[in-house]
């Protein structure tokens, strides 16, 4: 709380949040209602979930992944094959009211049996497919076609992208789901159950985006274009010194600055005439792209990155230069933007990391050091279920906790 109340960089303050659950999409929603300024307890069984240890890792062993994807939480471990452990989680669940979690099928933890316990619970949980299948993001990826239209035009294998883009686009859903169940509740005083399966959100994602419908109303299914952007213009041009440059162009004014900066002008006339192309509609530029990306590439490749980095800074053209992610950590996007904060994180180091990448009213919530492993146990146990520190020793010595 401030003087003016509560703090506008942390609305969801007051609310408590109990998440069990491995890998990207639960942890991710965890962290950002974390960020949110929610109380968020990531439950753990003893020893670790399976993203524990996951890579990239310390030289000592320790998970940069973990502590990325947990920042803000606490973190209790607990024996949950045991019936007490159970009966732990479950009583911590009921107190927060809200539950987040991939771990399906534990009836222990279901919505069923915790509502008995508390009938306004939010419950969101997160599975592979809807018919109840498993599924992770690269397999889901698999399923729905975009690994097919990944890569260069020709190419007849598939290629998985890197970025396990449903994983993160489930996460922030169901980030969003807690959000919205916390209104309803408000409202009506009653808790939902939601249920997001991994494969909707991208089947939902290639609906939206057009995907799935040009097959169904088209009867034709989207090609391989390598890095140009469909249905308009762009495309990646080499330097004289081996600097890999993306170019896109959208509006008319971009695409004449670019034919001005590249003295293409006349050229891209007069093949607009022998094509009969009207270049001022995106979709012809995209259709003969191939034609226009061979009379820019001349003045791309006649000139050093560097060149064309000025060059392309006085122009309204869309541009980047390709970075590695080791280049972008010490660029000043990075170690000049109020985003990133120093962090301090134990068994990782000090570096600069992200809170929640939204600015509320101009401020950017800090990170958070994640926990190690079990680490707020005694407070957790005291706070919200009020145990006393011989209560907690008793499950401490039964192994109940770590």
């Amino acid at each position: 709380m401030t003087e003016s109340g509560p703090d506008p960089a942390r609305p969801l303050a007051g609310v408590r949040v109990v998440e069990i659950s491995s890998f990207v999409a639960v942890p991710l929603a965890g962290v950002t209602l974390a960020q949110l300024g929610a109380d968020v307890l990531r439950i753990d069984p003893v020893g670790g979930a399976a993203d524990y240890k996951r890579w990239p890792l310390t030289e000592a062993g320790d998970s940069i992944y973990w502590a990325g994807l947990n920042k803000g939480k606490r973190s209790l471990a607990v024996d949950m094959r045991s019936d007490q452990g159970q009966d732990l989680v479950a009583r911590l669940i009921v107190d927060s009211g809200v539950f987040i979690t991939n771990v399906a099928g534990r009836q222990w933890h279901s919505y069923d049996a915790l509502r008995e316990r508390r009938d306004d619970l939010i419950h969101v949980e997160i599975s592979g497919r809807a018919d109840g299948g498993t599924g992770v993001d690269y397999t889901v990826n698999a399923a729905i076609g975009f690994p097919l239209v990944t890569g260069p035009a020709g190419l007849t294998t598939p290629v998985n992208h890197v970025l396990p883009a449903w994983d993160v686009s489930c996460g922030l859903y169901a980030a969003l789901s807690v959000v919205a169940a916390l209104r309803h509740r408000d409202a009506t005083g009653r808790g939902q159950q939601i249920s997001i399966p991994l494969e909707n959100v991208a089947l939902a994602t290639a609906s939206n985006l057009g995907l799935l419908t040009e097959a169904m109303v088209n009867g034709t299914s989207r090609q391989r274009i390598g890095n140009a952007v469909y249905g308009t213009y762009g495309q990646n041009f080499m330097s004289s010194d081996g600097v890999a440059f993306m170019v896109v162009v959208l509006t008319g004014r971009h695409f004449r600055d670019l034919n001005t900066l590249t003295g293409t002008t006349e050229a891209v006339a007069a093949l607009s005439e022998s094509l009969g192309a009207d270049f001022s509609d995106e979709g012809e530029r995209y259709r003969h792209r191939d034609a226009l990306s061979g009379l820019y590439a001349e003045w791309f490749s006649a000139r050093t990155g560097a060149e064309i980095s000025t060059a392309l800074s006085t122009t309204s053209v869309l541009w980047e230069r390709y970075q590695s992610f080791a280049e972008t950590a010490s660029d000043p996007r990075v170690t000049a933007n109020p985003l990133f904060t120093e962090l301090d994180q134990p068994r990782v180091g000090r570096y600069l990391a992200t809170g929640l990448p939204v600015a509320i009213d101009g401020v950017y919530p800090k990170a958070v050091p994640a926990p190690a492993l079990g680490d707020d146990t005694d407070v957790v146990l005291a706070d919200w279920l009020s145990l006393d520190a011989a209560q907690i020793d008793e499950l401490r010595g039964s192994g109940t906790v770590a």
